[in-house]
């Protein structure tokens, strides 16, 4: 069942309603209306409705809908048949709930790209604007599958940029684990071998520690409450304006990873403008698109900053150039596409060269980081068993002085 809001008339008052029905498609939804005594004047599906089961569709399941969907369209299928025949193919009952508002869309006279621009969730800009360019100019089953190309390279690239931050997760949450452990439990039985020996002064580290010991003893509730806070505010902030904004300015600056990033946004960036233009998409909105497929505010207001300079007259190679959101090779090759009327395929030459770039600094991250990361465990190791070795060598210096004098 699906949400749907809608707006209709009374038709014994004449009054206005607007509210919510679940239904199983807009038509049904239209027929309860109307047995409410209601003329529907609007239906539409609710954001809570498309939410509810878009989260749970995987970009494997929308490969393979668009592959599908292409070999049926080239085989010389209607649309329409088309879809009824991926949708009783398809495993993933989100997606087939998906097909199926679409297939009730285009009978009712929708658009193929106006039916799929309703759930902006599962379809992109690059996938509506592909398909509108492919039913204009009668190559469909072309622009399907470099839709699937397109997003298997991206799924594949993003899968690679998590897996290359996953290690240093994973050893950080360790390190975190066994400092608290050291702490809570250790620290404490330390203090209490230290207390019972008389004239003995703690140095400042296991002061230090055992301050922080006592704290987390004492007042855990309060750091769980901290973390929790801390987790909320930054997933809240991360999803407003300006902390997107910082967000993606630490992706871009942050060591080791900025590198790593950069050059994951130039293969995404030329990767989508290789697909639009081989689509006949215009340049003007292939930059307009590419803004928001690339998923960096910077670098999508230098892409809407370059359409405005190419709509003035200029190049695009030179009106990305000298812009520190792009990396220098980016322009130079654009330079030459335009140079020799051959764009879509330097911008493919860009996208396979930083695809490749982005494996290369995955690697060059996992050689540098697993030393860094040993040595700030052992900082941190040798420390904590600095605080607690400390007082007995102190101990036994003082006994040895003491000895000395008796001597």
């Amino acid at each position: 069942m699906l949400t749907y809001t809608y707006e209709a008339r009374n038709t014994t008052t004449g009054e206005k309603v607007k509210a919510q029905v679940q239904a199983e498609n807009e038509q049904v939804a239209a027929k309860l209306l109307k047995d409410r005594g209601l003329t529907p004047i609007s239906i539409k599906l609710s954001g809570d409705g498309v939410n509810r089961f878009f989260k749970h569709i995987r970009t494997k399941d929308k490969v393979l809908f668009s592959r599908q969907l292409s070999t049926l369209i080239n085989a010389g299928l209607p649309l329409v048949q088309s879809l009824r025949s991926v949708a009783q193919q398809t495993t993933s009952k989100p997606m087939r709930e998906v097909i199926n508002q679409v297939i009730i869309d285009v009978e009712a006279g929708s658009s193929f790209s106006m039916a799929l621009s309703k759930y902006p969730k599962v379809f992109n800009r690059v996938y509506i604007s592909l398909v509108e360019a492919g039913e204009s100019s009668g190559t469909l089953d072309s622009g399907l599958e470099r839709i699937a190309n397109q997003q298997e390279k991206d799924a594949d690239i993003l899968s690679k940029v998590r897996g290359a931050m996953i290690y240093p997760a994973i050893v950080l949450l360790v390190m975190a684990g066994v400092v608290t452990f050291m702490v809570v439990k250790v620290l404490p039985q330390v203090q209490s071998i230290y207390s019972g020996i008389p004239g003995l002064s703690l140095p400042i580290e296991t002061r230090l520690l055992l301050g922080v010991s006592h704290f987390f003893i004492n007042f855990w509730w309060l750091v769980i409450i901290l973390i929790v806070i801390a987790i909320v505010f930054s997933t809240r902030l991360s999803k407003t304006k300006p902390g997107r904004r910082i967000v993606d300015k630490i992706k871009m600056r942050a060591w080791p990873f900025g590198h790593l990033f950069m050059k994951m946004y130039m293969a995404r960036f030329a990767r989508t403008g290789t697909t639009l233009v081989a689509s006949g998409v215009p340049l003007l909105q292939v930059l307009d698109i590419s803004a928001d497929a690339v998923d960096n505010v910077y670098i999508g207001d230098s892409l809407r900053t370059a359409a405005d300079k190419v709509k003035g007259g200029k190049e695009l190679s030179e009106a990305i150039a000298n812009d520190p959101n792009f990396l220098e090779l980016v322009p130079s090759m654009i330079k030459i596409g335009e140079q020799s009327g051959a764009l879509e395929t330097m911008l493919d030459k860009i996208a396979t060269y930083y695809e490749k770039e982005v494996d290369n600094e995955i690697k060059t991250i996992s050689t540098i980081i697993e030393p860094v990361l040993m040595v700030i465990m052992g900082a941190i190791a040798l420390t904590i068993v600095a605080a607690i070795l400390l007082p007995i060598y102190g101990l036994v210096n003082q006994s040895g002085f003491t000895s000395g004098i008796g001597g």
